[in-house]
């Protein structure tokens, strides 16, 4: 928290902003890291249950060990989950109104999302973290729409998105009876089966290894995943309130942005010679590399209209470069693909990046949330999904299949609830081991009704609070 404060009081004192804008910039600021520390502790059961409940690790070792991974998972994870999280509201709209509006949408989307993650944490049911946030943004984004007209919400990606979050607990089911299905009939290790019942009665050193290792993934994969999008919210207060400092990455040097923009027109002449039938739509693409190149020199930190011209005329530019690199009517050669591939990565980082100490901040704010207030769905997810007690099989199935669909969601982008992916692990290791009478009914029409009602709840709370808010703008 030092360095967030280290960061966010010189600043302040660059702007100008009112002392009732800087009061809502840093309400705004402190309700993220707040989302974050809720995250923390409310998602924490998804990587230390198992070990817990199999007497691997015991909590005062097991929740620390969690935290500090949950702060790599952060630190190290890369923003593309928070690109796509941040791609989800009217950004560029944003950019053009004034700051108030901002702040009413980021408002609601965090007190929304804190007030259904405190409320289902209380009553100990395991919900996501993430699920609620997507929902947030949603009606935050309808209720802008509603007031401001064209689209408040990226529909494209946010059925990408729901997608994901509704198919992984899905695979997360299947997954896991598959792979206890294999413990059971192939590997035949009987020591796996074994259910802990005193305190002392701790797993062989093998197993216990091997519960302590896929704790240690779920909590990385969790934090590169689930932090990157409070990384995501961050930048949105950011951009929204101070567009031309945040909105592009001013750490890029001109000259080298120049570089990959004069690569790139390059290698487009090129096709356009050897492909006459695209030949205007690359006049079209070279015609808008050249504003570029004129808005490259006019953007600054502190010029809002210019800056904000150059981020769209970048973001298109990358999507023209992907829709030229995926084209299979183009005769597009290994080493022009590769030239614009690396123009395509290098363009991406001046408005796709999040700044060091937002990421610490993020990692921080995670990682000690995850020492906090961890028992009530603990509880929950080690002994009351199944009418038994979890065995060793068991932990470790469901924190395989955790780890390994969470880590694959992170690499292609997208973000994906541990919560859900977790519980319908160890509900798929219960029906392999005993059949669906091993599932306690109750607790799984509780989790289910959370699933089901997230949605529409979080959505519902944005609108009324941006509505809220909206008044006093």
């Amino acid at each position: 928290m030092p360095l967030f404060f280290c960061n966010i009081i010189p600043f302040l004192g660059q702007t100008d902003f009112s002392t009732p804008l800087i009061i809502v910039f840093l309400i705004c600021l402190l309700a993220v890291v707040g989302f974050e520390f809720v995250n923390g502790f409310h998602d924490t059961a998804n990587a230390v249950a198992t070990v817990i409940y199999t007497k691997a690790l015991k909590p005062v070792i097991a929740i620390p060990w969690s935290g500090f991974w949950n702060f790599m998972g952060v630190f190290t994870g890369g923003i593309a989950v928070a690109m796509g999280i941040l791609k989800l509201v009217p950004l560029d709209a944003l950019m053009n109104l004034p700051i108030g509006v901002g702040a009413c949408l980021v408002l609601a989307v965090l007190l929304a999302s804190i007030a259904w993650n405190l409320g289902t944490w209380y009553l100990g049911i395991p919900c996501s973290s993430s699920h609620t946030m997507i929902g947030a943004m949603i009606g935050a984004g309808l209720a802008f729409s509603w007031y401001y007209g064209g689209s408040g919400v990226n529909w494209g990606k946010a059925e990408e998105i729901g997608l994901s979050l509704i198919l992984s607990p899905i695979i997360g089911f299947g997954l896991a009876v598959l792979l206890m299905y294999f413990i059971k009939h192939v590997i035949k290790y009987h020591a796996l089966f074994h259910i802990p019942t005193g305190e002392n009665d701790r797993p062989p050193l093998l197993i216990r290894g091997l519960l302590i290792t896929t704790c240690t993934l779920v909590s990385f994969f969790h934090g590169s995943n689930d932090g990157q999008k409070g990384v995501g919210l961050m930048m949105l207060i950011l951009i929204a309130f101070v567009p031309a400092k945040f909105a592009l990455n001013h750490s890029i040097k001109n000259e080298k942005i120049l570089l990959d923009l004069n690569q790139t027109e390059q290698v487009f002449r090129s096709l356009a010679q050897t492909n006459s039938s695209k030949q205007e739509d690359f006049t079209l693409l070279i015609d808008k590399i050249r504003k570029a190149k004129i808005h490259l020199n006019l953007k600054s930190e502190t010029d809002k209209k210019h800056t904000y011209e150059f981020r769209k005329q970048i973001e298109g530019l990358v999507a023209s470069i992907k829709e030229v690199r995926s084209s299979k009517d183009l005769k597009l050669d290994k080493y022009n693909d590769e030239i614009l591939m690396s123009s395509q990565k290098e363009l991406s980082n001046v408005v796709d990046f999040a700044p060091i100490w937002v990421i610490l901040t993020i990692s921080i704010a995670l990682g000690l949330g995850t020492m906090i207030g961890w028992k009530r769905i603990v509880v929950t997810i080690g002994e009351k999904i199944g009418n038994e007690h979890l065995n060793y099989a068991q932990g470790v199935t469901s924190e395989i299949v955790a780890a390994s669909t969470i880590g694959l969601s992170t690499a292609f982008g997208l973000p994906v609830s541990t919560t859900h992916v977790l519980s319908s692990g160890i509900a798929g290791a219960m029906v392999a081991s005993g059949g669906k009478e091993n599932l306690n009914n109750n607790t799984l029409k509780n989790i289910g009704l959370a699933w089901v009602l997230t949605l529409p709840v979080s959505i519902t709370l944005a609108i009324l609070l941006f509505m809220l808010f909206h008044l006093f703008i």
